[in-house]
């Protein structure tokens, strides 16, 4: 026995030193991609910083995804706290990060609620709509898949992006954000936050269709997520979303589907065509923020942070199984 254990060590020592030296000259792991910075896309009237995240190796052809952060927040926080990144690399499309500067909001918020702002052509809607085209032009995106989402008021900047520039955006989801042209119907942006404004579903849409005179359609389909305890953003502010983008898309307030999503309410709403033209979550006892879902799971997503509220449900998974990019 003794003699076999000696005969064996060389062979040990041999196959230890193989793996060794296996592993010290193996080529290196492709660095993953990264937030990266884009000067010199348009005119940029609204004076915005431009970020994108496109995996490495990316087709052509593929989705684009744009996503607006929250007040007080930046790009980069907003990208990996709502696991856009994440889901990016994961099913393969690319996404646009717009940045406000302090010079425009000192809080650092979208200017959902300055007419200078919301406008087809001009102000900071302009600045986003030349991020989506320089965006496609750069990866070579498929500009009938390009989406926008974001939260508060990158939520109330996303319905302004759907209304001024319906033709850009296949849809929207809005998370905790504000129907086009609120701040002007409720006298002023708090007012609309933390009362809402009282129009009819007509008046509502009559708002997006002033965004886009002549327009025809097709609108981009809406996605909202609310919670039931935000009282930085109002829950009726989810109400007036639904009327005004059912109305602009010729569908009623009653919804075709009525069920709950890991526990909680989900309301489908069908246009005419028999298609979803508007979507609700209504997160049960959540405050302001973004719904996320920390963890490995195939549905799972996020980093739960300061207005990333760990819920059991990521928006960003949500949204991105309606618009089928994954």
């Amino acid at each position: 026995m003794t003699q076999t254990r000696a005969a064996l060590r060389p062979t040990v020592l041999t196959a230890l030193l193989a793996a060794l030296l296996s592993v010290l000259l193996a080529p290196a792991p492709a660095s993953a991609a990264s937030l990266q910075e884009v000067t010199g896309f348009g005119s940029n009237p609204g004076a915005l910083k431009m970020y994108r995240y496109v995996p490495d190796g990316l087709p052509a052809g593929r989705s684009v995804v744009v996503a607006l952060h929250g007040c007080t927040q930046n790009a980069a926080g907003y990208a990996s706290g709502t696991g856009w990144t994440t889901l990016a690399d994961r099913w393969g499309f690319s996404v646009v990060l717009p940045q406000q500067q302090s010079g425009n909001n000192l809080s650092q918020c979208f200017n959902w609620f300055d007419p200078a702002d919301i406008g087809r052509g001009q102000g900071e809607a302009a600045s986003v709509a030349q991020m989506v085209d320089r965006q496609l032009a750069d990866v070579s995106g498929d500009p009938s898949r390009v989406y926008v989402t974001g939260l508060s008021a990158g939520g109330g900047m996303t319905a302004v992006m759907m209304a001024a520039y319906p033709e850009k955006f296949a849809a929207g989801g809005v998370v905790a954000g504000l129907p086009y042209g609120c701040a002007q119907a409720a006298g002023t942006a708090y007012v609309c936050m933390f009362v809402g404004a009282t129009q009819t579903p007509a008046q509502w849409g009559d708002r997006v269709r002033a965004a886009r005179p002549g327009y025809t359609g097709p609108w981009p389909a809406l996605t909202v997520f609310q919670g039931t305890a935000d009282y930085t953003v109002r829950p009726a502010n989810m109400t007036a979303l639904v009327d005004q983008w059912t109305n602009v898309h010729g569908a009623d307030r009653t919804a075709d589907v009525a069920d709950t999503v890991a526990g909680y309410p989900h309301r489908v709403y069908r246009g005419p065509a028999g298609n979803a033209v508007v979507e609700t979550y209504s997160l049960t006892g959540m405050g302001h923020g973004q719904p996320v879902d920390p963890g490995s799971g195939d549905a799972q997503c996020g980093a739960a942070g300061a207005y990333f509220l760990d819920v059991n449900l990521c928006a960003a998974y949500r949204l991105g199984k309606a618009w089928q990019l994954g």
